[in-house]
C-alpha cells in the first residue's frame, strides 16, 4: 500500500511553491555570515573581512543536502554519475539600523532579501575586540529587534504601497467592490508590522487569509521561513555554555517562535583547516572535544531545505543515483516534470518503492527483483503523492508519438 498521505499538506504555507527555492543568509555587517557562506560552499568564496559591508553583491552557491540514504544507494550501486541533492544559498551584505530608509545601500540589500525563499537570521553571541561590532557592543537582543524592525519597516512601505493601489482601481470602477477580506488581513497585516511583529509566525492565519495575503502582498520578507543561527565562540561551543543563548531563545519565543540552532564559525573554520590539511588525529582530537556531538553544518543545512518544503526521490541504477528535488505535496506527474518537461506531459504511470523497502527487501544487492517478489513494487497513477526518499521509474509516451519509454 502507497504511504499515507501527509498531514502537512493541509496547513496552510505562505510564499511561492517550487523545486529551485534559496535561503539567503541574514543579519548586521561583519557577524560571520560570509565565513559561514565559504563554510557551506562547494566552491563559490565571499570576501571575509574584519569590517562592515565587505560584501556588497549577493554571493551564491549550493552545498549538498547529507543524506545517509543516498550514501547508502551510492555505495550499493557504486555509478560513475553520482548527483546529491543540493540546497541554493545566497549571502547578502549586512543591514543597519535605517537601512529600511537607505542606510548603508539598505534598499538594495533588503531588495536581496526579497528575492530569497527563506532565511537564515545569523546573530553574534560571542566577545572578540578584534572583531569589529557595527554598534561597538556584543548585544543579540539589540541585534535581533534591529534587524527585524528593518524587515518589518520595509514590508509595511511595500503593504501600504500595495493597499493604496487596490484602493485606487477601486475608485476608478464604480463596479468594483474590494471583499471585506481585503479590509481584515490588510488591517491587521499593517497593525503586526507597525509593533515589528514578522508575518509568518506573529499569529494564527486562516487559509483564507493565508490565501489572501499571497495575492496581495508576496513580496513580504518577514512571510518567509525563518531559522535563527547563533555564532558562538569555539570556547562556549565545546563547553555547552553561552551567556546569551538564553535570551536570545527568549526573543525569538517572543516573536512568533521559531528554530534556534547556536554553532561557532570559529570552530567550524578550525575543522575545516584540519580535514584541508589531512590532519586526522587533530581532527580527532577537535571532534573527541565535543562529547560525542559533531559539526552543526550537516544540520544548519538539512534545516534550510526542510524550512523550504522541499523534499528529494531517488533515481538509482548502475549509471547513476541521483536525488532529485521538488515540492513536498507534489504528484507523480510533477516530479516526473523535475526530469524533463516532456516527462510530465507524456506521463504514463509511475513504477517506485520506498527506500526503507528497497533496502529491507534487497540486504545490499542492486536489483528490484526482491522488492517485487515481496510485493512492496508499486504502480501509481498521476494523483499519487510523491514520498521523500522514494525511488522511482517513470513511464512516459514520447513526443511526438512512438513507443512508450521508461526513465
Amino acid at each position: 500500500m502507497p504511504p499515507k498521505k501527509s498531514s502537512e499538506a493541509e496547513v496552510p504555507r505562505f510564499g511561492r511553491v517550487g523545486n529551485n527555492l534559496k535561503m539567503g543568509i541574514v543579519g548586521l555587517p561583519n557577524i560571520g555570515k560570509s565565513s559561514l557562506f565559504n563554510l557551506l560552499s562547494e566552491s563559490a568564496q565571499a570576501d571575509a573581512e574584519n569590517y562592515p559591508f565587505c560584501t556588497i553583491d549577493p554571493n551564491t552557491t549550493r552545498c549538498a543536502v547529507p543524506d545517509k540514504r543516498y550514501q547508502s544507494l551510492v555505495d550499493i550501486w557504486k555509478p560513475p554519475s553520482q548527483y546529491p541533492a543540493y540546497l541554493h544559498l545566497v549571502d547578502i551584505a549586512g543591514l543597519i539600523k535605517g537601512a529600511s530608509e537607505g542606510a548603508g545601500l539598505g534598499n538594495a540589500f533588503l531588495s536581496h532579501i526579497q528575492s530569497v525563499d527563506g532565511i537564515f537570521h545569523l546573530v553574534r553571541a560571542f566577545d572578540d575586540r578584534a572583531v569589529t561590532h557595527v554598534e561597538d557592543s556584543v548585544d543579540p537582543e539589540r541585534d535581533l529587534d534591529t534587524i527585524t524592525a528593518e524587515l518589518c519597516k520595509k514590508d509595511l512601505a511595500y503593504v501600504i504601497q500595495q493597499r493604496e493601489n487596490r484602493e485606487k482601481d477601486v475608485k476608478k470602477n464604480p463596479t468594483m467592490k474590494l471583499p471585506p477580506l481585503f479590509f481584515t488581513v490588510m488591517d491587521k497585516v499593517q497593525e503586526m508590522l507597525e509593533n515589528n511583529q514578522p508575518l509568518a509566525k506573529g499569529c494564527e492565519w486562516t487559509a483564507p487569509e493565508v490565501d489572501k495575503i499571497n495575492e496581495l502582498i508576496p513580496g513580504c520578507i518577514t512571510l518567509k521561513p525563518t531559522v535563527y543561527l547563533v555564532n558562538c565562540s569555539q570556547k562556549s561551543f565545546v563547553t555547552g555554555g553561552n551567556k546569551y543563548l538564553a535570551k536570545i531563545k527568549d526573543w525569538v519565543e517572543s516573536h512568533g517562535g521559531g528554530l534556534v540552532i547556536p554553532f561557532s564559525v570559529e570552530f567550524e573554520e578550525a575543522l575545516a583547516a584540519l580535514r584541508k590539511a589531512g590532519d586526522v588525529d587533530g581532527e580527532k582530537a577537535l571532534l573527541d572535544s565535543l562529547n560525542g556531538r559533531k559539526s552543526v553544518l550537516p544540520r544548519i543545512v538539512k534545516c534550510g531545505y526542510k524550512q523550504l518544503k522541499l523534499m528529494y526521490y531517488f533515481t538509482a541504477g548502475v549509471k547513476e543515483v541521483r536525488c532529485w528535488t521538488l515540492a513536498m505535496e507534489s504528484t507523480a506527474p510533477q516530479a516526473a516534470g523535475v526530469i524533463h518537461s516532456d516527462f510530465e506531459a507524456g506521463f504514463i504511470k509511475l513504477e517506485c518503492c520506498s527506500y526503507d523497502d528497497f533496502m529491507e527487501c534487497n540486504k545490499g544487492e542492486k536489483s528490484m527483483a526482491n522488492v517485487k517478489a515481496a510485493g512492496k513494487y508499486r504502480q501509481e497513477g498521476k494523483n499519487y503523492i510523491v514520498q521523500d526518499g522514494d525511488i522511482c521509474h517513470f513511464l512516459f509516451n514520447k513526443a511526438g508519438g512512438g513507443k512508450n519509454m521508461k526513465k
